[in-house]
């Protein structure tokens, strides 16, 4: 469980496919200025937004598997070397919560439409396919990349968020441009009031 209040970010290092995990998945390495120890092995990370474990550890840099199932739902299905990620350790008990509840669960990707400038602060919209309507709302919560945003609108097939200078100077949202593809997970009270709505 996370919170989406990132200070941390890295860089992908290397990709490659290992023999050892299921044909079709992947081994990413990741270097960070962020510290873990031997005991975190195993331990859950939020990488953009999706949930990864970490399987080892080296000098400045840290691996994770990636199963096909995050590829097929997550933007690493198109990972690239040197691209910048957000990460976030696991919540632990006593920690400040100043965000919301994410999972790591990534419900689908978006695209970048378009970026606004106002005032230092970032105004983006993401298109938004009608069937993930239902989880969203305006001034609910919403995680992007990991990072725990407010919908400030939504529209027929899009909806618009606000990213104020801080945010911006601490996470990879900075980089995002027109045509971006996003990690995005819905708000888990949401989701679960959903689905016994449905039943």
């Amino acid at each position: 469980m996370f919170n989406g209040i990132v200070y941390n970010q890295g860089i992908i290092k290397n990709i490659k496919n290992n023999p050892k995990y299921v044909k079709g998945s992947l081994v990413i390495e990741i270097s960070s200025n962020i510290s873990f120890k031997k005991k975190d092995i195993g331990e859950s990370v939020c990488c953009d937004g999706v949930c990864l474990t970490l399987i080892r550890i080296k000098k400045k840099s840290f691996l994770f598997y990636l199963s096909k199932e995050t590829l097929k739902r997550s933007n690493f299905k198109n990972p690239k070397i040197g691209k910048r990620i957000n990460i976030e350790k696991s919540l632990y008990h006593g920690k400040k919560i100043s965000g919301h509840y994410i999972q790591g669960h990534v419900d689908t990707t978006s695209k970048v439409i378009s970026i606004k400038i106002i005032d230092k602060s970032w105004i983006v919209n993401f298109n938004l396919s009608r069937k993930y309507h239902k989880f969203i709302v305006e001034k609910g919560s919403i995680s992007i990349n990991g990072v725990s945003l407010t919908v400030s609108k939504v529209r027929k097939n899009s909806f618009e968020i606000t990213i104020i200078p801080h945010t911006l100077k601490l996470t990879n949202l900075i980089n995002l441009k027109k045509g971006n593809l996003v990690n995005i997970e819905f708000d888990m009270v949401g989701k679960y009031l959903n689905n016994i709505q449905l039943k």
